[in-house]
């Protein structure tokens, strides 16, 4: 056998390993996941393309997720194919400890021209979690850079995510992932989060009500006054709470209050970025610049993690005043620029841009905004929120089982349905690839109508 029909032999392994249903299910602690639950009657794909995934018995299942928020501009496209084969067996890894390599240079000059004019600094990380939590040390790195070292205190909002590292945690305001932990990170405060159905359901858009509840940030800093506090730290929208979106004018008012008291406000774009909600980031599509962004998901269309941090000129000139043989930043992670994942990535942008992309989700939001709220009148449904290609379907919850109805759904979508949905608590959250058509969202309502008509 020669090298070549050994090398083929080796890759038709791995491929029919990576498509086959696993024989045992017991060694993976799956994140995020009732365990025991999934592996008496497992979900699996298999493989992808497109809009669509394939499980491991064949079924084609449409994706109306995103994968998990993050393959925007759909599964195994293949400029990112080729990029990534390509660069790996160009350059493999290279550190960015005091050295370097030419791509993440170049990626972070082709996210500069995409970004808020004023954001034009990138830390790469390697998930949304690492950028919240680089970010977040950036901030109070920033203050005692400046002489003001006791601006150390962070505020969160209730609902928010912001990943999963302890400062992450510390300023989210998910209840489930916080109280399993202990104690959080000391010194944080949240604003209240700004969902309010009994006022704002089946809001079109963002909702009319609630813009007054930016003025809980000028309530805390009254509690706490504005000398102790570094950042404060939104999403936009909110996903993994059950897409939360913000009051008409709400971000704006929230600028104005840091802008007044020398507060850094950071914008976790994880899921709203790389053209979610019609433009590059939901900070250019509401016409709010903060100090710093963090993303990663469509970064690379999800297909190699990776994690950024944009950071403002004001921000980042503070660190460039010491000696120019000094550290600047004591902070980094070993794949931070990762030379796959910034192939990716750079195929990635490539994609979008070729195939408008970032326009989609204006273009195609009326009709997806229709047909979202066209499954108002169903069963149990309380709620419809929308924004850009996010939408959010909330069911009214069984007596004593949060969450469960809408997993039955969940369920009934997967194995009766072949559509791949999301659900957190009794909410039916839904980010679909920007690559749909008209005909796509009909199959994705359409088939959800059937499952939420067909579960109790």
């Amino acid at each position: 056998m020669t090298a070549s029909d050994t090398e083929s032999a080796l890759g038709d392994a791995y491929e029919a390993q990576a498509v086959a249903a696993p024989e045992h299910l017991d060694a993976f602690w799956m994140p995020f996941s009732a365990n025991r639950q999934f592996k008496q009657k497992p979900r699996m794909l298999a493989s992808a393309s497109g809009m669509h995934y394939r499980s491991v018995d064949g079924r084609e299942i449409l994706d109306a997720t995103g994968g998990l928020w993050c393959c925007n501009a759909g599964h195994a496209r293949p400029r990112i194919v080729e990029a990534v084969q390509r660069q790996i067996a160009t350059l493999d890894f290279a550190p960015t400890f005091q050295m370097g390599h030419p791509l993440p240079f170049v990626l972070a000059e082709r996210l500069a021209a995409i970004a808020p004019p004023s954001l034009k600094h990138l830390f790469f990380t390697n998930s949304g979690s690492e950028a919240v939590d680089s970010a977040l040390k950036i901030a109070l790195a920033y203050h005692r850079a400046r002489g003001e070292g006791q601006r150390t205190r962070l505020i969160g909002r209730e609902k928010g995510y912001h990943g999963v590292g302890f400062g992450g945690m510390s300023v989210g305001g998910m209840v489930n992932n916080r109280k399993f932990f202990g104690p959080m990170l000391p010194g944080v405060d949240h604003l209240r989060h700004t969902l309010d159905i009994s006022r704002n359901a089946f809001s079109r858009g963002l909702p009319w009500h609630g813009v007054e509840l930016a003025e809980d940030l000028e309530r805390l800093v009254q509690l706490h006054d504005a000398s102790t506090i570094a950042a404060v730290i939104i999403e936009p929208i909110s996903g993994s709470a059950g897409v939360v979106l913000p009051p008409a004018g709400y971000l704006q008012r929230i600028r104005e209050i840091c802008d007044k008291h020398g507060i850094l406000l950071i914008f976790d774009e994880v899921i709203t970025g790389y053209g979610r909600v019609g433009k590059a980031f939901a900070a250019q599509r509401f016409d709010v610049t903060p100090d710093m962004i963090t993303t990663a998901k469509g970064l690379t269309n999800g297909s190699i993690p990776m994690g950024a941090v944009f950071v403002s000129d004001k921000v980042h000139e503070a660190f460039m005043q010491g000696p120019e043989n000094m550290i600047d930043l004591f902070h980094g992670y070993t794949y931070s620029g990762h030379p796959v994942a910034c192939a990716a990535a750079l195929a990635t942008l490539d994609t979008y841009e070729e195939e408008n992309l970032f326009e989609k989700a204006i273009e195609l939001g009326p009709y997806w905004e229709n047909a979202v709220h066209g499954l108002r009148e169903l069963p149990n449904v309380v709620d419809i929120r929308n924004f850009g290609l996010i939408g959010a379907i909330e069911l009214a919850p069984r007596d004593g089982k949060p969450g469960a109805r809408a997993f039955d759904v969940f369920t009934r979508c997967f194995h009766e349905k072949d559509l791949l949905i999301r659900t957190t608590g009794d909410v039916i959250a839904l980010s679909p690839p920007l690559i749909l058509e008209k005909s796509h969202i009909d199959q994705i309502f359409g088939r959800i109508a059937e499952a939420i008509r067909e579960t109790n």
